[in-house]
């Protein structure tokens, strides 16, 4: 006979509960997490750190390409290695945080409104009270061999230090030396660019205060490098292993768009047009290169992403902006739906119908009837 096993008692629950909690704690430091689609970052050993948004800017004149990129992370990492690969020597600064906001500003969606005509949940009679009927409105170093150290600064609260190489084993040899590792996919990773002769920029991000962790939107940077084609390096993005999401502008002297999906969704073009700005980050980026164009793109598998977008020149200017509509219910005067008082015209041209064919009906002469025709033999 089997003996029924022991109901678990309070004390041994809560150790069950917390073994469940450290091993999921161990899942998730040792979840990699490094790649996003502006290169990728290496935290240190038992750190994580993981990329929640990045947007980017690209300005290219036909010579020179200039890369203004925006993170939002998360995690416990107190210093990260950025490593980004460029196709020449490049130079790196702080972006202007204003130039998001303008971004913003400027493929900001127009709204229209568009109006319908029967009432909806909300509206009168449906809201349970006695409104006008109209819709709510929508809410508006030392140098080693293969790697040279160009330099390092403090760029607003990052302490960088940016260096080149041209070789996968000297990059994780430097990193090494400066308490990082680099992980084995993203060494396989980087080789392609090694192929192309392509350098890579490595940044230390560390927050100046000890002991803080890198968390939130982090300032912009800004990377500025000698470009004959438009190229925005995605490749490492393949490394993620969440459905990634990029949002792009790129200023030119013309309307842009992706040589191809490089595995990931259509492009979708959510502004294209000339900006208007005059002063400001935005007018400053720019320069003569003043047509905006802003693409976005999903890659629900990322390991299907197969190469770096190279944008060129689209067939034609055409601006486009999107179009987003607020509902309204259509009313006349003071907020009287049109509906209500096309149901009592109606109504009313019913009931005068009514009252006519009554009335009518009323008046109608009656003939008396006509007389029997008797015949002869009867009479």
């Amino acid at each position: 006979m089997t003996t029924p096993a022991a109901p678990l008692t309070t004390r041994a629950r809560a150790l069950l509960v917390a073994l469940a909690l450290i091993a999921f704690q161990i899942a998730w430091i040792a979840a990699p997490a490094y790649a996003c689609g502006c290169g990728a970052m290496v935290p240190r050993e038992g750190q994580r750190i993981s990329v929640g948004q990045e947007t980017s800017v690209v300005r290219w004149d036909g010579r020179t390409e200039q890369i203004v990129m925006r993170l939002s992370v998360s995690g416990d990492g107190r210093d990260v290695a950025w490593i980004m690969p460029v196709p020449h020597r490049a130079s790196v600064e702080l972006g202007d945080r204003e130039l998001f906001s303008a971004l913003d500003r400027a493929t900001a969606p127009e709204w229209r409104t568009r109006h319908y005509f029967w009432p909806r949940d909300g509206d009168w009679p449906f809201d349970g009270s006695s409104g006008d009927g109209a819709a709510a409105k929508a809410p508006g170093a030392t140098a080693d061999a293969g790697v040279n150290v160009v330099g390092r600064e403090t760029l607003g609260p990052f302490d960088v230090a940016r260096l080149t190489a041209t070789d996968p084993d000297d990059l994780a040899n430097w990193l090494k030396k400066n308490g990082f590792r680099l992980p084995s996919r993203l060494d396989r990773a980087l080789r392609p660019y090694v192929d192309q002769g392509w350098e890579y920029v490595a940044i230390r991000l560390a927050p100046k205060e000890d002991g803080a962790t890198l968390g939130g939107r982090l300032d912009p940077l800004h990377l500025t490098f000698a470009a004959d084609r438009l190229v925005y390096p995605m490749r490492l993005s393949r490394l993620a292993s969440d459905p990634q999401h990029v949002s792009l502008y790129v200023l030119s002297g013309h309307r842009m768009e992706t040589r191809s999906r490089i595995g990931g969704s259509a492009p979708r073009v959510t502004y294209a047009g000339e900006i208007t700005d005059t002063t400001g980050p935005l007018a400053r980026l720019a320069g003569d290169s003043r047509y905006l164009t802003a693409l976005t793109q999903d890659f629900p598998d990322p390991s299907a992403i197969d190469g770096d977008h190279e944008l060129n020149r689209a067939a034609h200017d055409t601006p486009y902006r999107t179009v987003r509509y607020e509902n309204e219910l259509l009313t006349v005067g003071p907020g009287l739906p049109v509906w209500f008082l096309t149901v009592l015209a109606v109504a009313a041209a019913v009931l005068v119908a009514a009252l006519l064919a009554v009335r009518g009906h009323r008046r109608r002469t009656v003939l008396p009837p006509a007389p029997v025709a008797v015949p002869p033999r009867l009479r």
